[in-house]
């Protein structure tokens, strides 16, 4: 299914926040793609709602992070001045800096500021939050296999010893997705810098 409708679903929502005058705005990513993500955080920006990074209602428990934008000073001017370039934007037309039939793709003036979006959720994504949700895989999945093996009456060596093997091959695939998430957000992180963005935000915002 193309992204695009759940896109301008999601964009319908955060313009509801905005008639509201909710100063945050959090959503989960429904894509599997971090970069559809990043165009939403760009079109987002245009109606008033800026990204900022993980919610404070996120947990290391959930499996799906939760994103947080905050609504802009000017984002009454903001929305009022996209709806009048692109009325019918939410329903079906032409969506600010995007194009693309099925996926939404930057169009040129905006393809600098959507890549340093997606770097920041990279950054996010790649963060402490992340982390302790790898660590709390690498407890409770050879727990889960242990207590299995409880129930069933098969703690024993044969099936210890199997037991044993798949949680050693769990915890190097954990430990390869750590090095990887590691060496990711060192990336994205020095792309921000280089770009003069200080990220994450709560040092200061980018």
């Amino acid at each position: 299914m193309s992204p695009r409708p759940q896109l301008r679903s999601r964009l319908r929502a955060l313009l509801k926040a905005g008639e509201q005058g909710a100063e945050t705005y959090t959503t989960i990513n429904p894509w599997n793609s971090r970069r559809t993500f990043a165009a939403f955080a760009y079109l987002a920006e245009q109606y008033g709602y800026r990204y900022a990074g993980l919610s404070p209602q996120h947990s290391a428990s959930r499996a799906h992070p939760v994103f947080a934008f905050r609504r802009l000073p000017d984002a009454v001017e903001r929305a009022t001045r996209t709806r009048a370039r692109y009325p019918d934007a939410p329903l079906g037309g032409p969506l600010p800096g995007l194009t693309g039939d099925r996926r939404p793709v930057p169009l040129p003036e905006a393809r600098q500021e959507a890549e340093l979006l997606h770097a920041r959720i990279r950054v996010d994504l790649y963060g402490t939050s992340r982390r302790g949700r790898l660590r709390m895989l690498a407890v409770a999945v050879p727990l889960g296999v242990l207590i299995a093996l409880a129930v069933n009456g098969s703690l024993h060596a044969g099936p210890l010893a199997v037991a044993g093997g798949i949680a050693a091959a769990w915890w190097l695939y954990l430990w390869l997705a750590s090095v990887i998430m590691q060496r990711g957000r060192v990336r994205y992180s020095r792309m921000l810098e280089q770009a003069g963005v200080e990220w994450p935000p709560g040092r200061t915002p980018g």
